[in-house]
């Protein structure tokens, strides 16, 4: 699918993964709208990235604000992809070493922003792209999601970040399944450790550690590695209903 003239939106799209892929989106020609709650980064980058670029200031979980930042993209041009990029993390054991039980609190908080969010934005996105003329092979579409490394080897401390990831990796086949009628794609990016202003906090000792715990390359990943993909995923056509790993075949340990 050539984006070229149609109509994006971004969750998490001020910083990081969303921003880098919402740069290589207006570099092909597509028209972005960044979804995300710092209304200060999301104004400067659309304010950065130029015409066909606007924001909206939303909570992923929240239905009314995720519609009206959809609306806004509808109005640039046909909506074409949804890129799920939104996502917060704790570091919490199920029970603590003094036999604290993990809060609850806690854990719907990682769920209600990272999952719920996630499926807000897939299902509202996904019936605004059913309102597309078909393209080629009748696709109308394509939805991203972000999960994790995570979900597959979640360490210490990830219970909640983890379940909420692995929960986007078992939505992934059938939404594709259940919107395969309508010509629209889903598939998820599974990252492994990025470098985000999140990681741009630890010292530059523990960077290094991470880094060189990656088998190949021996980096970090970037928020690049992340647009790259996810522009591979909207030309592509054919990939469907799969999760793909972007880690430089990282395993995690237990911590």
């Amino acid at each position: 699918m050539d984006i070229r003239g149609f109509s994006a939106v971004i969750s998490g799209g001020a910083s990081g993964l969303g921003a880098a892929t919402a740069r290589r989106i207006v570099e092909a020609g597509g028209l972005v709208t960044i979804l995300d709650r710092d209304g200060e980064k999301a104004k400067a980058l659309a304010a950065e990235l130029g015409g066909g670029t606007d924001y909206v200031v939303a909570d992923v979980s929240d239905e009314s604000e995720v519609q009206a930042a959809i609306d806004v993209a509808l109005g640039h041009g046909p909506l074409r992809a949804v890129i799920n990029c939104a996502g917060i993390g704790i570091a919490e054991r199920t029970i603590g070493r003094d036999g604290t039980p993990h809060s609850l609190s806690g854990f719907d908080r990682i769920i209600k922003v990272n999952l719920i969010g996630t499926f807000n934005l897939l299902r509202l996105g996904a019936s605004a792209i059913n309102k597309s003329e078909p393209l080629e092979f009748g696709e109308r579409g394509v939805i991203i999601n972000t999960a994790s490394i995570a979900a597959y080897d979640g360490q210490i401390g990830q219970l909640a970040y983890s379940a909420s990831k692995g929960a986007i990796v078992g939505m992934t086949l059938p939404a594709a399944r259940d919107l395969s009628a309508a010509g629209i794609r889903v598939v998820t990016i599974a990252p492994g450790i990025m470098d985000t202003p999140l990681l741009g906090q630890l010292p530059d000792q523990i960077r290094e550690m991470l880094a060189s715990g990656v088998p190949f390359p021996h980096r970090l990943g970037v928020p690049e590695d992340f647009a790259s993909m996810a522009m591979e995923i909207i030309r592509n056509g054919y990939i469907n209903g799969e999760v793909i790993r972007l880690d430089g075949a990282l395993r995690m340990p237990p911590k």
